[in-house]
């Protein structure tokens, strides 16, 4: 009985192995390769299994939803046509890689000769790109008492940075407020946006500041920069305006004096002074027939 069924054990066996082998299959080392700007990677795609010998191989990369040949009719296209090759027969390797190599890249085979002809996998690649020197603003000069707001923003950098703030070398807390060293102070720190705002300065606040960007590519500060924190001078801001209407009262007394002595009335060509004639309240002044027929007959005297 025993040697009867060993046959049949044998044919199940190999009708399994028949289910399992002539499909082809992907593989990949790493589906989501981390790497810096300007350098190298490979894009790891395997056949584990497939009876054709020579499939077709296929790379696409997909970015803003659109979809580009990377290899195609056994050749590198696009932008990568010299600073990409194939390895082995379906890993892809790029040579300094953009921050525009960006995206997923899908490997495509098709074995012809396999039950299952065609399988694909996507790699996701993200290029780390360093920040450059931030864009800081400091107020130069604030007076006690007063609010400042400092800036600080770089837009290179990938993954976004964050910001950090340092007051003569020492760096700031995110809030002034949970770190007794800073008890004088009254600021807040935003490490996502790169503002420091203080809602109000104090004498210790004056210092040389600046800002350091970083993210996991590397990091980048820009130039210390000078903010002053003076006290109002109360009495000189009364003084200066004491001073102020002081002067405007003697100019307009000036004025004054002047015309009631006359220096603003106009002279006729022979030199002496001219005015209108005032009227005087309640007279009107009317030309009589006889000093018309006067000034008509004089008019006729040589």
């Amino acid at each position: 009985m025993a040697l009867r069924r060993r046959p049949s054990l044998v044919l199940l066996l190999l009708l399994v192995r028949g289910c399992l082998i002539g499909a082809v299959n992907l593989k990949s080392s790493n589906r989501t390769p981390v790497v810096q700007e300007f350098e190298s990677v490979e894009l790891s795609c395997i056949i584990t299994d497939s009876q054709t010998n020579d499939p077709r191989i296929e790379w696409k990369k997909i970015q803003d939803e659109q979809t580009t040949y990377v290899f195609f009719d056994n050749k590198i296209q696009g932008d990568l046509t010299d600073r990409a090759e194939l390895l082995g027969k379906t890993s892809l390797k790029i040579w300094n890689v953009t921050r525009t190599d960006s995206a997923l890249y899908r490997c495509e085979v098709v074995a012809r000769n396999d039950r299952k002809e065609i399988d694909e996998i996507v790699i996701e690649l993200t290029v780390q790109v360093k920040p450059v020197a931030p864009v800081c603003r400091v107020p130069r000069a604030v007076p006690v008492g007063k609010a400042a707001t400092l800036s600080c923003q770089e837009g290179e950098g990938f993954p976004r940075p964050h910001y950090s703030w340092y007051r003569n070398d020492v760096p700031l807390p995110t809030d002034s407020r949970a770190n007794p060293r800073f008890r004088n102070s009254s600021f807040v720190l935003n490490p996502e946006t790169g503002t420091l705002v203080f809602s109000a300065v104090h004498k210790e606040d004056s210092g040389q500041y600046y800002c350091i960007a970083s993210n996991d590519a590397g990091s980048a500060r820009c130039e210390e920069q000078d903010m002053e924190v003076y006290d109002l001078n109360i009495g000189g801001i009364i003084g200066g305006v004491l001073v102020v209407l002081t002067v405007l009262a003697l100019i307009t007394g000036g004025i004054c004096c002047a015309y009631r002595r006359g220096y603003f009335i106009s002279h006729d060509r022979s030199g002496e002074s001219y005015k209108n004639p005032g009227k005087t309240d309640g007279v009107n002044y009317i030309r009589t027939d006889e000093e018309g027929d006067f000034r008509h007959k004089s008019s006729f005297v040589i």
